[in-house]
Parts: structure tokens; sequence; C-alpha cells
């Protein structure tokens, strides 16, 4: 069965305490789902048009365990201390190869 991934690129922080508050409660709902950070904002350089964002890659143990741990109870409650105005961001869950 083929893992999957959370991949996540913020192009902007404008509330870093809501993001606080959302980190406080998402890294534990992403790892009691199954989850296990393998980057978390550190260096980036970016190329072919893309830009140099803080990006998160998180791996999950299939498909069906990343989506689960996205509408899940714990991370929807991330989801609502971090609001809607805090980042711009782009998450994907993409399912990996065999």
């Amino acid at each position: 069965m083929a893992k999957a991934y959370w991949i996540a690129a913020y192009r902007s922080v404008s509330d870093p305490a809501a993001l606080a508050a959302y980190a406080r409660l998402a890294g534990p709902a992403i790892e009691a789902a199954g989850g296990r950070f393998l980057a978390r904002g550190g260096r980036v350089r970016a190329y072919e048009a893309g830009a140099a964002e803080r990006t998160v890659v998180i791996e999950f143990p299939d498909f069906e365990s990343a989506v689960a741990a996205h509408d899940g109870e714990g991370y929807q409650a991330a989801l609502a201390a971090l609001g809607t105005d805090a980042v711009a961001r782009d998450l994907r869950i993409v399912e990996g190869v065999e």
C-alpha cells in the first residue's frame, strides 16, 4: 500500500499567535492519526517558478489515513484555532508511489 503525504506551503503568515495556537493542537492531532513530520519549515530553495515558502511535509501510512486525519475532530479544532485570515497556504494530500 502506498504512503500518502500532506504538503503545505505557506505563502504568508499574518497572525503568528494564531499559527502558534494551531500548531499546539495540530501536531498532536496529526501524530495521533498516524502522521509523521518529515519537513517542518526548514531551509527552502525554490526552482522553476517555485516560491521559497515555509513548507511542511507529513507522511501517513496511506491515503485514507491522511484524509481521515484532516477531517478528524482534533485537526478540525486546530483549523478553528487558526481561523481564516491568519495564514495564506496551499495544503495538498498526495498519494505516494509504491
